[in-house]
């Protein structure tokens, strides 16, 4: 098995779709008002949006999109307007994260785990 996609809500398709294009993904499916899908800049693994009438309420969607780079990645998106609820910083499970919301508050974190990402030190084997 093999992750494909993952979707989350959107009340504006239009609004979502610049600020992942902001994010770097590649629109590959425009089927505004109802549906977008994009290619992740690296690996096969696609994201897409929907629109709904009302946001599922409670915690919601996480979503994480591993980077390479995250420090300078995150300046760059900073340097195009992008709002972070958390800077890049240490996790004690190993891994290094920023967190911002999309236009819809899904809570997206853009972490890098290196090898931790699958081998953490707690692995069960």
């Amino acid at each position: 098995m093999n992750l494909n996609q993952v979707t989350v809500p959107s009340l504006d398709l239009g609004k979502s779709v610049a600020f992942y294009e902001k994010l770097g993904l590649k629109l590959i499916v425009k089927a505004l008002p109802n549906y977008a899908r994009f290619e992740c800049p690296e690996g096969d693994a696609t994201f897409s949006i929907h629109q709904v009438d009302e946001l599922p309420e409670g915690n919601g969607i996480m979503v994480y999109f591993e980077c390479r780079n995250l420090d300078e990645y995150v300046k760059e998106l900073v340097e195009k307007g992008v709002r972070f609820e958390e800077m890049p910083n240490d996790k004690r499970w190993i891994w290094r994260e920023a967190r911002l919301k999309d236009p819809d508050l899904n809570q997206l974190i853009l972490y890098y785990a290196g090898k931790n990402r699958k081998n953490p030190p707690w692995r069960i084997v």
